[in-house]
């Protein structure tokens, strides 16, 4: 074993991914459409609501979608890794876009319509009030941010404590 602490390492040695996620159906437009349909809660009797009816007919269309985001020519993914946050695409992973850890300081999470029933939302990566970055239709898009922030302040403190003591 070549570290010195289990599970750490350094960033400017190896890049290492700390999370991937795939983001939801609700990042197509028709996606979001029977986001919106699905979110009717009239009459709202126990179970029985118009969005539900929707969400049940829908079934099929809803799996053309599903498989269609993570096929391996047109998937998308959403990874973390102890120097970037990256959008990747396809089987092999290639990078579309990315973001330094140190190129945003705060991320705000946004619903748009359609995308609550699905518990989805777009992360937006700001640096002094900017917006810099995106990340749309994130699933549980809180506790992505989440992870983004706490692997940032990881990696950004550590980097400056070793500033400080270089200097």
């Amino acid at each position: 074993m070549k570290q010195p602490i289990p599970g750490v390492v350094d960033p400017e040695t190896n890049e290492v991914e700390v999370q991937t996620i795939w983001p939801s159906i609700a990042g197509y437009r028709s996606g979001q459409w029977m986001g919106k349909l699905f979110a009717i809660q009239w009459p709202n009797i126990y179970i029985f609501r118009m969005g539900n009816l929707f969400a049940l007919l829908s079934i099929p269309y809803a799996l053309i979608l599903y498989f269609y985001r993570v096929s391996p020519v047109v998937g998308i993914r959403y990874r973390v890794t102890n120097r970037r946050v990256t959008i990747c695409r396809g089987l092999s992973a290639q990078v579309e876009q990315e973001i330094k850890l140190s190129d945003f300081d705060h991320i705000e999470v946004t619903v748009p319509d359609g995308l609550a029933w699905y518990h989805a939302g777009d992360l937006v990566f700001q640096k002094d009030g900017q917006e810099v970055f995106r990340l749309k239709a994130v699933c549980w898009p809180d506790v992505f941010a989440h992870n983004c922030m706490g692997v940032r302040q990881a990696v950004v403190g550590v980097q400056q404590i070793r500033e400080k003591q270089s200097a």
